[in-house]
């Protein structure tokens, strides 16, 4: 690694870790390294990780795209494409069918992993959070306990309800690589994402919350935009953040990103039908420090933009 080079871990799952690999590839003295959950059992993923017994590879081939150098934008549009028919195929992902198939020939996710990052050209590396199987459960605050990524992240029961608490089962170790990388990194960024289907999965892996507080490097949690029906319905920042302290410990967290910018009536009226609001940002806590600015990109979906917030990673890092 070149002298000047910043090791940078993000932390998460879904199109948060896109986000945030898509900005901050486009620097040179960059060095990045995506974690991501292994709890995902939907859609595509969910069936190849029950009929195979792998674990799931959806997240892991959004990182892999994220990090990809290939300018043949026809190689990542395939490892994106989702069969609408065929007898066994409707709703399969094509880059999760190689990744499985990949694993089948090399007997190993991990060297399968690796084959699809070669494939693919990608500059850093893309870790699971965990090598062992597990499946994500929460309890709701009426006692109920949901089973599964997929039944909390598109809830059967009233999504007003709040999340009480989550866990793993069975509890699961930390991948040797993910803890080498957060010990190694200058900066670890978590999220943005759902907070108990993306992030959560993560940091509850035994092992997660001792290499956060021992790393040395900065860690930044960039906190959502617009709140998620069946898991933060009327979450505010200062909610968000306070989810992650009660899972981490106080001081753990350096930094906190928050979009102050507000999305036009436009913007908000789909995410309106969908019960998504608007991430309010006040009586924040003091620790983390709130970085509170404009991170919202211009585009039609209320998404963070990559490069605002590559520019203030950089600038924490």
């Amino acid at each position: 690694m070149a002298k000047n080079k910043k090791r940078i871990v993000v932390i998460g799952g879904g199109t948060g870790v896109f986000t945030v690999l898509s900005g901050l590839k486009k620097y040179k003295n960059v060095e990045l390294s995506a974690i991501v959950t292994m709890a995902d059992d939907g859609g595509s993923a969910g069936m190849l990780r029950e009929e195979f017994g792998i674990l799931p590879p959806g997240d892991i081939r959004r990182a892999i795209i994220a990090l990809s150098r290939s300018d043949n934008k026809m190689l990542s549009e395939l490892f994106n494409f989702r069969f609408k028919n065929g007898k066994g195929l409707t709703g399969h992902n094509f880059g999760n069918l190689m990744i499985t198939a990949l694993e089948q020939i090399t007997g190993d996710f991990g060297k399968a992993i690796h084959e699809a990052e070669k494939i693919l050209q990608v500059e850093g590396k893309v870790i699971p959070v965990t090598l062992e199987n597990a499946h994500l459960y929460a309890e709701l605050v009426d006692g109920r306990v949901i089973k599964g990524e997929t039944n909390i992240d598109i809830p059967k029961h009233d999504g007003r309800l709040r999340i009480k608490r989550a866990w793993l089962k069975p509890a699961v170790s930390i991948n040797p690589r993910a803890l080498r990388a957060i010990k190694e990194a200058d900066g670890v960024v978590i999220g943005p994402g759902d907070l108990f289907t993306s992030i959560m999965p993560n940091l509850l892996v035994k092992g997660m919350k001792e290499a956060l507080e021992n790393t040395r490097a900065k860690k930044i949690y960039v906190v959502n935009i617009m709140t998620k029906f069946g898991e933060t319905h009327g979450f505010t920042a200062s909610e968000f953040i306070k989810t992650i302290i009660s899972i981490l410990g106080e001081n753990v967290v350096d930094y906190a990103i928050i979009n102050n910018r507000r999305p036009t009536l436009a913007q908000t009226k789909k995410y309106a039908e969908e019960k998504s609001m608007l991430v309010e940002w006040a009586d924040l806590p003091k620790k983390p420090v709130s970085i509170l600015g404009d991170f919202l990109r211009t585009r039609s979906l209320i998404r963070h933009d990559p490069d605002k917030l590559a520019k203030v990673i950089l600038s924490l890092v």
